[in-house]
């Protein structure tokens, strides 16, 4: 069983920052993937970053610029860091990661979610 642990989400006023953790744990036998997404209220879930084993970072178009994802592989971890927030950027935040485990080539587990509101 795979467990993601999401934290630092909050209130903020437009132009501040805030930075997410998430953290990995169980039974992984490897990490293929880590990623942000973000459902905001009547849309979908869409991609905010990711970052692929070997491979550089992926971002949304709307979020170039200004978030950062960086991945620590000998502690599961990934970040993101929101600089510069909108209050477009309102949205529950979830924590994906595709691993490799026993059972499993390429399982996908969700973190439970972080709000983050940008308002003034």
């Amino acid at each position: 069983q795979v467990q993601l642990v999401e934290s630092g989400g909050g209130s903020v006023q437009p132009g501040g920052s805030l930075r997410l953790s998430c953290a990995a744990s169980g039974s992984i036998r490897s990490i293929n993937e880590m990623g942000w997404y973000r459902q905001a209220p009547g849309n979908q879930r869409e991609l905010v970053a990711v970052i692929r084993t070997g491979d550089t970072p992926n971002y949304a178009d709307s979020v170039k610029g200004r978030f950062t994802i960086s991945r620590v592989n000998a502690k599961n971890t990934v970040d993101l860091q929101m600089n510069s927030l909108k209050p477009e950027d309102t949205a529950v935040y979830y924590c994906k990661v595709l691993v490799a485990t026993s059972a499993y080539r390429n399982l996908a587990v969700w973190g439970q979610g972080t709000l983050v509101t940008v308002s003034s």
